[in-house]
């Protein structure tokens, strides 16, 4: 009888693990190939054929945005081919990735393994759809809980293997983006240190250096095998990030009750259980302080509140309400374990994950908020397959040209024909980057993408200068001839203004979104 329990087990495992691997991966793939904002939508597309063809981060391109999710998708487009459908396959991947994470994580915390599927399922429809396409906020969100999960995991089953990990999936999820992956560093460190004064385990401890020492490892062998140089890595991703700290803490302020609280309600709702069970604990007995369940429930609602704080700083769409049915999933082991005959609880907390979901997938994920497509009619979308066959079965519709998607790919065409009928050394400034991608090109842009203040220095700011000379080294050592931007840029009007003085360049309108800028002989470009 107990074989048979066992056996059943095992098989309900599987199948849920199938079912989560299914659905997971094909709702992001359907979201994922729905509209598209240029801007967000495609330099990861870019940046990943770069990637795959010698060009790296930090040496040949200025990014202030994460390495990690570059090399990632270069090794989609190396074993799938390059493609819009192998594009999005990534972010398919890892949508997978935190549904079968929290899965694991609740069946850990013993809660039964129907409920572990039904929160999973619903982490696996809000997680990654809202972008549909690889993003770096949703992958270091995700690293990051995942971080969180081997934490809470490490105190709960008291297994050394989560010491060694947890520093591994932290340094990804730092690598994809400095936040919301930082506050995540600062929260676990901080109930690490807090964990180790009452409970010292050398063991555990030298698990977690030793997993640093394999990450820190594996960082410096390709920073060497790709000859990034480790200042630029230094300037670019962690010196001028920070100067831009105080701007990005002004979207956060003030701390008005209804920005924190009534705008998350939600999240704030499906953490409160937590939060009860922590208040009632320590009243009962102040020594739960040092108990591991308090640390487990401290990390699991700071948590709510790094998403939160950081989606308030970022200029993007709402993207963090894949957390509502984690934190409900735990709220629900905690009501068990407390709570257990007040079973209106439960009919609540599976209530708020259901209706929580559907309000958010319709309102954010199947309008494509995230694309700035909220307003569009996607039913005006055509295939880009016309533009190029790597694009293939991607419904084009962008915001800036809602209307009429097809008069926005007929401007490229003739955009793209002229580029590639130039011989010149050329750079290619632009929102839609896939033309250097359909034309097997490389597009010498000094920049990742396009976004003035917010992914490069602007006069004024203290890396300005070493932007400025990263820019043009790199129009020097690519021997460039003229520099074509295609318009709209929505994050910057003339990338050359503050670049190259005015007779360094000639201007000439190519068509209504084409500009050229032919290089002359001047002073900033002398050897």
């Amino acid at each position: 009888m107990l074989s048979f329990k066992l056996n059943f087990k095992k098989q309900n495992k599987i199948f849920y693990f199938i079912i989560l691997l299914f659905f997971s991966i094909s709702i992001n793939q359907y979201y994922g190939f729905i509209g598209l904002n240029p801007l967000d939508g495609l330099f990861i597309f870019n940046s990943g054929y770069d990637v795959l063809n010698g060009r790296f981060p930090f040496k040949d391109y200025w990014t202030l945005t994460g390495p990690f999710i570059d090399f990632i998708q270069a090794i989609f487009f190396k074993i799938f081919g390059v493609s819009w459908f192998s594009y999005v396959l990534q972010a398919s991947t890892f949508n997978f990735i935190i549904s079968i994470s929290t899965f694991y994580a609740l069946y850990k915390f013993k809660l039964n393994i129907h409920y572990c599927f039904f929160y999973a399922l619903l982490v696996s429809i809000l997680a990654y759809p809202s972008s549909g396409t690889p993003y770096v906020d949703h992958q270091s969100s995700f690293l990051s809980i995942i971080a969180i999960f081997c934490f809470i995991l490490a105190l709960k089953t008291n297994s050394k293997i989560y010491w060694l990990v947890l520093p591994i999936i932290l340094g990804m999820a730092f690598l994809s983006k400095q936040t919301p992956a930082g506050h995540f560093i600062l929260i676990i460190v901080f109930l690490s240190f807090v964990y180790f004064i009452f409970n010292f385990n050398i063991k555990k401890i030298i698990m977690c250096i030793f997993g640093s020492f394999i990450f820190i490892s594996i960082f410096l062998i390709i920073i060497s095998i790709t000859e990034i140089p480790l200042l630029s890595f230094f300037q670019q991703y962690i010196l001028y990030p920070l100067s831009l700290g105080e701007s990005r803490m002004d979207f956060l302020f003030p701390l008005e009750l209804k920005r924190i609280f009534l705008r998350f309600k939600l999240h704030h709702l499906s953490s409160l259980l937590l939060v009860i069970v922590c208040i009632k604990k320590i009243m009962e007995n102040y020594k739960y302080l040092k108990n591991d369940e308090f640390l487990i429930i401290v990390a699991l609602i700071s948590s709510s509140f790094a998403l939160i704080a950081h989606q308030l700083m970022t200029i993007n769409g709402m993207f963090i309400f894949f957390i509502i049915p984690i934190l409900a999933g735990f709220s629900h082991i905690y009501y068990l374990k407390y709570f257990k005959n007040k079973n209106y609880i439960k009919y609540l907390l599976i209530f708020l994950t259901i209706s929580s979901t559907i309000h958010y997938w319709h309102k954010y994920i199947d309008k494509r908020d995230f694309a700035d497509l909220n307003k569009v009619n996607l039913k005006n979308a055509v295939d880009a397959k016309i533009l190029d066959s790597k694009l293939s079965g991607l419904k084009w519709i962008t915001p800036s040209y809602p209307k009429n998607p097809k008069e926005e790919i007929s401007k490229l065409q003739e955009v793209i024909n002229i580029i590639k009928n130039d011989a010149r050394n050329k750079t290619i400034v632009t929102d839609y980057q896939f033309i250097s991608v359909i034309l097997s090109s490389y597009d010498y842009s000094p920049n990742k993408y396009w976004f003035k203040h917010h992914v490069y220095p602007v006069k004024g700011n203290e890396y300005f200068q070493v932007y400025r000379n990263f820019f043009i080294s790199k129009l020097k050592e690519n021997k460039i001839e003229i520099i074509y931007t295609v318009k709209p840029l929505a994050g910057d009007s003339d990338v050359l203004e503050t670049i190259l003085s005015k007779n360094c360049v000639k201007k000439t309108q190519m068509t209504d979104i084409l500009d050229s800028y032919l290089l002359l002989e001047c002073e900033d470009l002398k050897n």
